[in-house]
């Protein structure tokens, strides 16, 4: 089959890529749309040492699901669009997490694409039926994509208790700073983003979202004129991190969105004289992702900058690489 191949030197097409081989308890799907995410920009860049198929954002057909028990009851799964989460979890009696239903940290998981699981960047991809979730007749190929990324999203309102009054502030333009924008004013609290680029601050603001500029938001920790409740670091770097520990009030929370390749140096001191709260944060729920498109709650076409084909996927992440570039899919 035909596959885009990470060997920790780069990346590469391969048309002749084994297929996966059958997993009791997994589903073979077959891929129909996937996105380029800013993880996998950072994994050819050398983040995770991941050998294997890229790709972790996809919407798929159910084509086989292998084995008895507990496949027999995700049956009505066979032929039909889902999205899947992206860790697999070892779901062993023995595992604290997986016990516990948390099984984005199993120690023993795999992860789509990222840690020792091929990913969605191929004609067919493996994930355990748990993992799977349907996507509703009314969200399209391409809204599909973006459930997982939306999830992330969603995960931090799980984290961190927002209320209506509060301002949180999204620290970035990108990707990821445009979801997290337009999911954390789902909440009702007042959102505003920072970020460097006019035409990606315009996006938010269609959507009733306030906006500045990084050098207004660098006057505005200057002038001590209002720091934020929440401060959501969508950069990714670690001028981006300082910036949010200086926008965040005292006893303020900063949520960390972004992996990257590069270490960073953090000056603890003002979390400590600060009481700062600071929040990691990653994977998170389908089901209000997958509410939230179906509900029409949330529009990610515009956030759509370029579509190609597998074949073409070199060009692809070439793209993807370029500044100002959003949300880059591929058809399959």
């Amino acid at each position: 089959m035909r596959a885009l191949i990470s060997r920790g030197n780069g990346l590469s097409l391969e048309r002749d890529y084994p297929e996966p081989t059958p997993v009791h308890g997994e589903a073979l799907i077959r891929v129909l749309q996937a996105g380029i995410c800013n993880t996998d920009l950072e994994i050819i860049r050398g983040y995770m040492s991941f050998h294997g198929v890229l790709g972790h954002e996809f919407v798929g057909v159910v084509e086989v699901i292998y084995g008895a028990e507990p496949a027999q009851q995700y049956r009505h799964l066979l032929g039909k669009r889902v999205v899947g989460d992206i860790n697999a979890a070892c779901r062993r009696p023995d595992c604290y997490y997986c016990q516990r239903g948390i099984f984005s940290q199993c120690p023993r998981r795999t992860t789509l694409g990222i840690v020792n699981r091929d990913g969605a960047f191929a004609d067919h991809v493996l994930l355990p039926v748990e993992n799977l979730h349907l996507v509703p007749d009314n969200v399209s190929d391409e809204e599909a994509v973006f459930v997982e990324p939306l999830a992330a999203n969603f995960e931090i309102m799980e984290q961190v208790h927002i209320r209506p009054t509060e301002w949180v502030v999204v620290l970035g333009d990108g990707k990821m700073g445009q979801l997290a924008a337009r999911v954390l004013a789902l909440s009702g609290c007042e959102v505003s983003m920072v970020g460097k680029h006019e035409e990606k601050l315009a996006l938010v603001e269609q959507r009733g979202i306030s906006t500045y500029r990084l050098e207004e938001a660098e006057q505005m920790v200057e002038e001590g004129t209002r720091r934020a409740d929440i401060v959501v670091e969508c950069t990714g770097s670690e001028q981006g991190l300082a910036l949010a520990l200086r926008l965040v009030r005292p006893r303020g929370t900063v949520v960390l969105k972004s992996t990257v390749a590069d270490k960073s140096i953090l000056h603890l001191a003002p979390i400590v004289v600060d009481e700062i709260r600071v929040q990691g944060s990653r994977c998170g729920p389908f089901e209000p992702a997958l509410r939230a498109l179906s509900q029409k709650l949330i529009d990610v076409q515009p956030l759509i900058s370029a579509r190609y084909p597998l074949d073409g996927g070199l060009e692809a992440f070439e793209h993807a690489q370029q500044r100002g570039i959003l949300k880059v899919l591929m058809r399959l």
